[in-house]
């Protein structure tokens, strides 16, 4: 995504696999804005597609990458540029420089390695400590079941350990594609805090609100200034918006709903600081329209070592933060089912629960403030109860 608007590109494609099985490999495109394509782009290639079904002659032809006139590689270009833009979103590179923290990088058999090292590079740091089993990429993800930063301290645990050893106390790990940021924090006691996403995004938000605060112009408006997430992430910068007086906006889920939409604000004259997804996808600034752990594991670098000149952690910014905006807790799980019958059964009585066409009013002990169903449109929150 970085690369398309650099070189103003018509459009980009990004084979993926990351984290998701085997069987859901597949590819990213993105159009001549940068961001991932919506709807009717999608439609349109699949169409495409279906059209020409059988290979072209001369598709299998391995060599062509070598001999055709029409590539060019402009990694190492694309790479200085990007690294040079990263310095716009570094505020503190004089404490970057000094500070005693220890950082342990895990890139989990994927690409991150040496792009973490040069982020950490430009915004002054030593290069973080890498874990050495997980440095290279390995399609087969040797040292791991699954790997998905999101399972949290089970699959971090040769990072921590190593973290330990090295007397790191903060551990960031990009996903295989690097695109997405975990973060752990050892406590006092010894015991790790691996941070949600969407604790993640509290910290995040705070952070380049406080540091666009520190630095903007006298005439600058906060009006002027927005932050996005999508809607199943917490709504903990809407909280933080609410008080400070810049724009919270929410997208369907999905980076590409928020890549579109950020796009669509810069050209409106809007700044944007920040926006999140709560599986751990986090864009500060927009030099890309994307999701990107490797600027996001640099800008939490620069936090835990302004924080710790304060005398904070992570941790315990959290919690003042909680303190100054409002708790908000949010828990998520999932059940597999692979019974079509029974997942529409379930449906149907979430959407007719104690008559026709009502929805629960609560669960537990708890009241239920607002339902929103995407699939019908319907949402109890808005005047219409039309899901925007």
């Amino acid at each position: 995504p970085y690369a398309v608007q650099e070189l103003k590109a018509v459009a980009g494609v990004m084979i993926t696999a990351s984290h998701n099985r085997k069987e859901d490999n597949g590819y990213k495109v993105y159009w001549e804005n940068g961001a991932q394509i919506t709807s009717p782009h999608d439609k349109e290639i699949i169409k495409c597609i279906e059209e020409c079904v059988e290979p072209w002659n001369g598709s299998w032809d391995e060599n062509l990458v070598d001999t055709s006139p029409l590539r060019q590689d402009p990694l190492k270009k694309i790479c200085d540029c990007y690294m040079e833009d990263l310095k716009k979103i570094c505020y503190h590179r004089e404490l970057n420089v000094q500070t005693n923290l220890k950082f342990v990088h895990t890139s989990f058999h994927g690409v991150g390695h040496d792009y973490v090292q040069l982020a950490f590079k430009a915004f002054g740091f030593q290069p973080p400590i890498p874990v050495p089993e997980q440095k290279d990429p390995d399609p087969d993800f040797s040292t791991v079941k699954c790997p998905n930063p999101e399972e949290g301290e089970s699959v971090l645990e040769l990072s921590l350990r190593l973290a330990e050893k090295e007397n790191a106390r903060v551990v960031v790990a990009t996903d295989p594609d690097a695109d997405r940021l975990a973060v752990a924090e050892q406590r006092e006691n010894g015991c790790w805090k691996v941070f949600t996403g969407n604790e993640l995004a509290a910290l995040f938000g705070w952070w380049m609100f406080s540091r666009w605060k520190e630095n903007c112009s006298e005439d600058a408006d906060v009006k002027n200034v927005y932050m996005l997430a999508t809607t199943v992430s917490s709504k903990i910068l809407r909280a933080i918006a609410l008080k400070e007086g810049f724009h919270f906006e929410e997208t369907l889920p999905g980076f590409k709903w928020i890549g579109s939409r950020v796009k669509n604000l810069l050209e409106n004259g809007k700044e944007v600081l920040f926006a999140f997804e709560e599986s751990i996808g986090f864009m500060c600034g927009t030099s890309v329209l994307d999701k990107d752990g490797v600027s996001a594991a640099v800008v939490i670098a620069e936090m835990a070592t302004y924080l710790e000149s304060k005398n904070l952690t992570l941790a315990q910014k959290l919690v003042e933060i909680y303190e100054t905006y409002g708790y908000h807790i949010s828990k998520t799980s999932y059940f597999l089912c692979y019974d079509p019958p029974t997942i529409k059964r379930i449906f149907e009585k979430l959407r007719n629960f104690d008559a026709p066409e009502s929805y629960p009013k609560c669960c537990g002990v708890y009241n239920i403030l607002h339902v929103r169903d995407i699939t019908t449109g319907y949402d109890s929150s808005q005047p219409n109860k039309k899901s925007v």
